[in-house]
């Protein structure tokens, strides 16, 4: 996708249709119509990788640049979960700690990184085995940010030196709140759901040792290490043999 001029949303949807900006009120329109264009595809139900990929798409069309990175904070680590135009291969297998490289500090510190040259030079930088070729001379980090809380980071990179503008710097900073934000919202949800499957599991459970209670009349810790040990003999979950235990009952009742 070229980069040259700039681009805009085209109602709503995720098209981008090049614009002139050679005035600054039309640049400010089109940053307006970005802008507008990320948070309805926030509030869109989408999935969420598909949601990160468009913003890749959006803020490399907004900065000229040679690659972006989006990672996750998941746990303690920054989790590579989107890219643009450099190791694709890398996504949901780079990882990082906070505090490692531009990006861990960016997450570490909630503070922006601009290096416009010399991008080795700088003392929080760190090269990766993972991308032996990768030599920037320019970047910008922005942390994606929800009430202050960090949950991951936007990287903007450049082989040749580039001065980030001004406007640059502040719509991807932009964008890493209105992201942020959703991010937030997924995590939330995937917490629910797990809430949910491990309440699901434990009720199985105790129907299962119940069931083993009754018909070998063993003790609960009894049914419960039997139920364990068949997990881990059959290489199977908790949930699975207590729903074997369950159907194989439900069988012989009928």
């Amino acid at each position: 996708m070229s980069t040259a001029g700039g681009w805009s949303v085209h109602s709503g949807s995720p098209l981008l249709v090049h614009v002139d900006l050679s005035n600054e009120a039309t640049r400010h329109r089109a940053d307006v119509v970005f802008l507008h264009g990320i948070a309805g595809r926030m509030a869109a139900e989408i999935p969420f990788d598909e949601v990160l990929n468009e913003v890749v798409e959006f803020a490399t069309s907004v900065v000229a640049c040679d690659s972006c990175f989006v990672y996750v904070l998941e746990g303690d680590e920054l989790v590579l979960r989107a890219s643009k135009n450099s190791h694709p291969e890398a996504v949901g297998r780079l990882k990082l700690k906070l505090g490692q490289g531009i990006t861990g500090w960016v997450a570490k510190h909630r503070q922006p990184v601009v290096v416009a040259r010399n991008a080795a030079l700088d003392p929080r930088f760190q090269l990766f085995n993972d991308l032996p070729e990768d030599r920037f001379e320019a970047f910008l980090s922005v942390p994606l940010l929800s009430r202050g809380r960090v949950v991951g980071v936007i990287n903007l990179q450049n082989i040749a030196a580039h001065d980030y503008s001004e406007r640059e710097i502040t719509l991807i900073s932009t964008v890493g709140f209105l992201v942020g934000a959703e991010i937030e919202m997924a995590r939330l949800e995937k917490e629910k759901l797990q809430l949910a499957d491990r309440l699901e599991e434990r009720k199985l459970v105790e129907r299962a040792k119940g069931i083993l209670q009754q018909d070998l009349k063993i003790s609960e810790q009894e049914a419960y290490l039997l139920l364990q040990r068949q997990s881990q003999h059959r290489r199977k979950s908790m949930k699975d043999i207590a729903e074997a235990v369950t159907l194989c009952h439900a069988i012989k009742q009928s």
